[in-house]
C-alpha cells in the first residue's frame, strides 16, 4: 500500500517528492526512509525516472535530514528532547540512542543507520553533547551515501516486492540486511557470469 502511494506521489511531483519526504522525515513522516529511497530506485529501473537524478535526489534529502537534525540539536536540543520524550515511542527511542552512544561511542553515528527513528534521534543527541561540526559531517555523511546505495538499489533490483523486504529488515535488522545484500550480490555476479557466456558464445559464432 505504502509503495503504491509513494510511487503515485513521486511520479507526480518528481525529484523534488523523493528529496522533501526524505527532508521531513526528521520530523517523523509515517513513511519509512527506507522505502522512499528505494521507490526512487524502482521508478528509475522502469524508465519512470532518471537513474543519477533520482540517487542524487535521494542522498540529498538523506544528508538534508541528517544537517537539520544536527542544527537542531545543537540549537534546541533539550526543548526538542523534552517534546520527544513526551511520546512512549519516541522516549523508548532516545532511551536507546543514548545507551548506544554511552556504548558504542561516536561510532553509533553509523550503527545508528540500522534502526528507524534511532537514525533521526542520534544526530540530536550527538550535537547537543558537543560533537563538532566537521567531525559529524566526516562520519555521518559517508555512512549516509552507503545506507541510500544499499537502498537505492534494492528498490532498483527487486522492484515491487521491495517493500516486503524492507519490511523484513525493519523487522529483523543487520542479520536481514545482511541476508538481502549477500543475495543481491550474488545475483549482480550471476547475471554478470551469464551476460560474459551469452557474449563469449556470440563472439564465437
Amino acid at each position: 500500500m505504502e509503495i503504491n502511494l509513494l510511487m503515485s506521489i513521486i511520479e507526480q511531483y518528481g525529484y523534488f517528492a523523493i528529496f522533501f519526504l526524505l527532508w521531513l522525515g526528521i520530523v517523523g513522516l509515517p513513511i519509512p526512509d527506507e522505502l522512499v529511497v528505494a521507490t526512487g530506485g524502482f521508478l528509475a529501473s522502469i524508465g519512470l525516472l532518471n537513474p543519477y537524478y533520482s540517487f542524487l535526489a535521494g542522498y540529498l534529502g538523506v544528508a538534508s535530514g541528517l544537517t537539520i537534525g544536527f542544527l537542531l540539536g545543537k540549537y534546541f536540543g533539550r526543548p526538542i528532547l523534552r517534546w520527544l520524550s513526551k511520546s512512549e515511542k519516541m522516549r523508548h527511542a532516545v532511551d536507546r540512542s543514548t545507551i548506544m552512544l554511552e556504548k558504542y561511542g561516536t561510532t553509533a553515528l553509523c550503527i545508528s543507520y540500522l534502526f528507524p527513528v534511532v537514525r533521526h534521534v542520534v544526530p540530536y543527541l550527538v550535537a547537543l553533547g558537543g560533537m563538532s561540526y566537521r567531525r559529524y559531517a566526516l562520519l555521518s555523511y559517508p555512512i549516509g551515501l552507503v545506507w541510500t546505495t544499499a537502498f537505492y538499489f534494492l528498490g532498483y533490483v527487486f522492484g515491487n516486492n521491495v517493500e516486503a523486504i524492507i519490511g523484513m529488515i525493519r523487522k529483523y535488522g543487520f542479520y536481514a540486511l545482511l541476508v538481502v545484500v549477500g543475495v543481491l550480490v550474488i545475483g549482480l555476479i550471476v547475471r554478470k557470469v551469464v551476460l560474459g557466456n551469452r557474449a563469449y558464445r556470440a563472439k564465437g559464432e
